[in-house]
């Protein structure tokens, strides 16, 4: 070929690396392993440009490393269960199951068709019963050991969705599937005991968690949410009942001068009642379970209370104390009641005015010995996990009249989701109404019996799928202790901020439960994160609500894979938002095609000093970018090289196979080597050519030093820019502020104003 022409290129070499089985992988003791992996997709219909700039930035990575000798490990599955699946069911009158495997089909043709390096060998679907299975085992493990629980309780309710959410996927007050405004509404459901591994989660962030971004750990930490203070009991006048307090101030006690409960908190009712105001109490109840979930959290609203006519004593001096529901107490946080001091707290002073209660100032001190013990609480709850859907993992429990809940016993696992459902939408799940499936009989003493109808949250199979890629076949338990031990810990994760306290808390928890319970020798599951930005256009996250979404067919389609990738790659830091440009799309087709033209009709290629130290620096430049995944600066760097004119094409190609690996594996042919170029050892640079060839830059912030850094002389004014704010020093006095611009002294500093 003359011209470059991505269509007969791609889908030629696809072909050769699944027939081959390139990225197919076994344990190898002989080399250093290497377990790299995106965070698995939904399948919902079509991929979009955030999958293809997630898999681009793992897939380059993974090339790499097996140039450089690795073991890699580099799989991809389907997190399958879900409500989307099921809604979707419902409106176009199909079965879920269908609707999924179609999508996976789908999707996976077109990851297939981006060239991505994954050993399909080890694909799975968390949908599927010998995947599932071994979650359901986990379960009765948990339950056995008591990790696992059922109790009634006020949980967050989706009307939309007909489910319960953690308190993790509500957001801004709505369902993140949906956005219907979530209310409370009181039910039986299951839950997992993460609370017993608070400490241990909080603890590990800064102990085990180097390699993970600093704005991640700070989420995290924020979301457990440690505090140390005191429970304090303050006695019910009448009925010698004791409302537990926490507070983070015991100093105050003597400024005490009411009581608030939540609303949800299991005395209200009774003091309400006992005090002659229960339908006032019930009305404020109702009134305030329509306040969204996170402008309460926020304080967005207006503090309002309701007396219930009782009254508590201060455990000092005795006086009386009015009891109040106020709709600024959340059960889920400390024990859901506060002393009101408000001539120490704004809030309560704010409650105070509002209400004409006392308010009284004191100085300082600590508490009189024995009026309340130190304690410590944590914003973290358990986690619940009980939906009321049929498209997920069945809960593997019976309940039987005289034997009560029993667990499944672990010869009958799986659990099987029966196929044959009606869907309707509407009146609770499907699962509940299937006959065959609710009717059984109970393990112990034989009885008529009915199974649990509530399946578990789909964030429970995303917990461990990273466990089962590495023995998707194994059949004694969820993973292969043996594989285990050689794969884990991920040396690699790549995913979104948004899973900063969802998934990656979860997926922590699960990895110390399956420790405790024997399947793994292992307290974390992640050595080190990288989380990417999203694609944006026009200056908004793209979405099929917005309207905004480009096609990553049809960008395939006229460009070809590799421009597609190598623009999402260079359009920004791997870690920033990117925003969509067709002239810059149009700039790597142009790029590739210089490098093809360059390399087809490249003329004798003869060494001398100039060109090597190109050479040389060159390699440096991408080795080094590429092993920080500063991808774009890297491409810069190969661009730089291709302008140079001292071009070498056999390191070109090498050194562009990561970020285009369809067209360099044609080069490769086209230069006459026979073996694929992901053959090839990753080139070393000689330090001997780099003599006189870097400069040291220093950066500042408005004018203060913030650090420096290594370039090489010939770096574009671009390039020293962007290496600049990638600094972490700089980054942190910059994140969160607009930067007005940037200064340049030449071969000397970069000065970034903020403000």
């Amino acid at each position: 070929m003359d011209a470059y022409d991505p269509k007969q290129i791609e889908p030629k070499w696809q072909k050769f690396w699944e027939d081959r089985g390139f990225f197919k992988v076994k344990e190898d003791p002989s080399k250093k392993k290497y377990y790299l992996l995106e965070m698995l997709p939904y399948p919902s219909g079509r991929i979009h440009m955030g999958h293809v700039r997630n898999y681009t930035i793992g897939d380059v990575a993974c090339r790499y490393r097996k140039m450089r000798g690795f073991d890699v490990l580099h799989p991809m599955g389907w997190d399958a269960f879900g409500l989307p699946a099921e809604n979707a069911a419902i409106k176009q009158k199909t079965h879920p199951a269908k609707w999924t495997h179609e999508n996976i089909d789908t999707m996976r043709a077109q990851l297939q068709s981006l060239g991505f390096s994954y050993d399909w060998d080890r694909e799975v679907a968390t949908c599927d019963p010998d995947y599932y299975r071994w979650e359901q085992l986990v379960f009765l493990k948990m339950f056995a050991k008591g990790l696992v629980y059922r109790k009634a309780s006020a949980v967050n309710w989706c009307a939309g969705c007909e489910t319960v959410l953690a308190n993790e996927q509500v957001v801004a007050g709505k369902c993140w599937r949906c956005d219907t405004p979530v209310t409370q509404k009181k039910l039986e459901q299951w839950y997992f005991k993460i609370t017993d591994y608070t400490e241990e989660l909080l603890n590990d962030i800064d102990d085990k968690l180097q390699g993970w971004p600093e704005r991640v750990k700070a989420m995290q930490k924020e979301w457990i949410g440690k505090s140390e203070g005191c429970e304090i009991d303050f006695e019910v006048e009448v009925s010698k009942e004791k409302i537990r307090v926490f507070t983070t101030r015991p100093d105050t006690i003597f400024g005490v001068t009411f009581m608030a409960l939540a609303c949800e908190h299991p005395l209200l009712l009774k003091l309400a009642e006992k005090g002659g105001c229960k339908r006032e109490i019930e009305k404020f109840i109702a009134k305030t379970a329509k306040i969204e979930r996170m402008k309460r959290l926020a304080g967005e609203y207006e503090k309002e209370g309701e007396l219930t006519g009782a009254y508590c004593l201060h455990p000092v001096t005795k006086a009386r104390l009015p009891i109040y529901a106020a709709n600024f107490v959340l059960m889920d946080y400390g024990t859901g009641a506060i002393m009101g001091v408000p001539g120490h707290d704004e809030r309560d002073f704010e409650f105070a005015k509002k209400y004409n209660l006392p308010v009284k100032k004191l100085e300082e001190f600590v508490e009189a010995k024995g009026l309340g013990k130190k304690t410590v609480t944590f914003r973290l709850k358990d986690w619940l996990i009980s939906r009321q859907r049929y498209w997920g993992t069945p809960i593997p429990v019976i309940y039987c009249k005289k034997c009560g809940i029993v667990p499944v016993p672990e010869k009958d696992l799986p659990v099987i989701l029966p196929k044959d459902v009606s869907f309707s939408g509407k009146g609770g799940s499907s699962l509940a109404k299937h006959k065959a499936f609710v009717e059984t009989k109970c393990p112990q003493c034989k009885a008529v019996a009915r199974r649990e109808t509530d399946t578990m949250d789909t964030f429970v199979e995303s917990s461990w799928y990273f466990l089962r890629y590495i023995s998707p076949k194994y059949n004694q338990g969820p993973v292969d202790p043996k594989e285990a031990a050689y794969w884990m810990p991920i040396d690699q994760y790549i995913g979104g901020i948004e899973h900063a306290v969802g998934h990656l808390i979860y997926c922590r928890f699960f990895t110390k439960v399956l420790r405790d319970l024997g399947f793994l020798k292992l307290d974390e599951p992640v050595k080190n994160l990288m989380t990417q930005g999203m694609v944006c256009l026009g200056g908004a996250a793209m979405s099929k609500s917005r309207g905004n979404i480009v096609d990553p067919d049809q960008i395939i389609e006229k460009y070809g894979a590799d421009t597609a990738r190598l623009f999402i790659l260079f359009a920004a830091p791997v870690e920033k938002d990117l925003e969509w440009s067709d002239e810059a799309v149009e700039g790597m087709w142009r790029f590739l095609g210089r490098v093809w033209k360059g390399t087809v009709d490249r003329g004798p290629w003869t060494m001398d000093q100039q060109k090597e130290a190109w050479k040389h620096k060159t390699i440096k430049r991408v080795t080094e970018d590429i092993e920080k995944f500063h991808f774009n600066t890297a491409i810069a760097a190969l661009m730089e090289y291709l302008n140079s004119g001292e071009m070498d094409a056999e390191t070109m190609v090498i050194l562009l196979s990561p970020f285009a690996p369809h067209m360099a594996e044609e080069l490769w042919a086209i230069l006459g080597r026979k073996e694929s170029v992901l053959k090839q050892p990753w080139p070393q640079w000689d330090p001997k050519f780099l003599e006189n060839q870097t400069m040291q830059i220093v950066v500042q912030v408005n004018g203060k030093l913030r650090g420096d850094f290594e370039v090489d002389a010939g770096a574009s004014e671009e390039v020293i820019k962007q290496k600049a704010q990638e600094l972490e020093k700089v980054r942190a006095h910059t994140a969160g502020k607009q930067i007005k611009k940037i200064i340049y002294v030449p071969k000397k500093l970069v000065n970034i104003v903020v403000c």
